[in-house]
């Protein structure tokens, strides 16, 4: 008897691991939808792409200046016009961390002269998984001049 209780306390236990893992692999793949819209809407300039993306309450939060500055969703998405796909543009997720309903994720975005780094603060809500917030930083890219020849003496 206590053989059948240990297999079958083993069998629910892999199934309850089983369940866990799928579910884990399905909020992942409707976070990268969420930031695949982010991105494609960033690319293209599409406002409604991007703040479809976005929870009513998001916020950007930027360092500039020697201070914090916040942008609220509606300002945010004010500044965009619809454009083509620039050729030196790309983008990549770096790493996805979910616990629960909650899930943080960095991308990066390169433009022919800066970097962002965003870090997405993610909540899963009734409408799926949402940016609540973004957190940015932008660097230049570094330029390297090719050494000139040297000149033979």
């Amino acid at each position: 008897m206590r053989k059948v209780f240990l297999f079958i306390s083993v069998i629910v236990l892999c199934l309850n691991a089983n369940a866990q893992i799928n579910e884990t692999s399905n909020d992942l793949a409707l976070i990268e939808k969420t930031i695949n819209l982010y991105i494609e809407g960033q690319a293209t300039g599409d406002s409604t792409m991007v703040g479809s993306s976005f929870h009513n309450t998001w916020q950007l939060k930027y360092f500039a200046d020697n201070e914090i500055n916040v942008v609220t969703k509606s300002k945010y998405i004010t500044g965009f016009k619809k454009h083509d796909r620039p050729k030196n543009w790309s983008a990549r997720t770096v790493f996805v961390d979910i616990t629960n309903n909650v899930a943080i994720a960095k991308v990066e975005i390169s433009t022919a002269t800066l970097l962002f780094v965003d870090y997405f603060h993610f909540m899963k809500t009734n409408q799926g998984w949402l940016i609540v917030d973004k957190i940015s930083a932008r660097t230049p890219h570094k330029v390297v001049e090719p050494a000139a020849p040297k000149a033979k003496s």
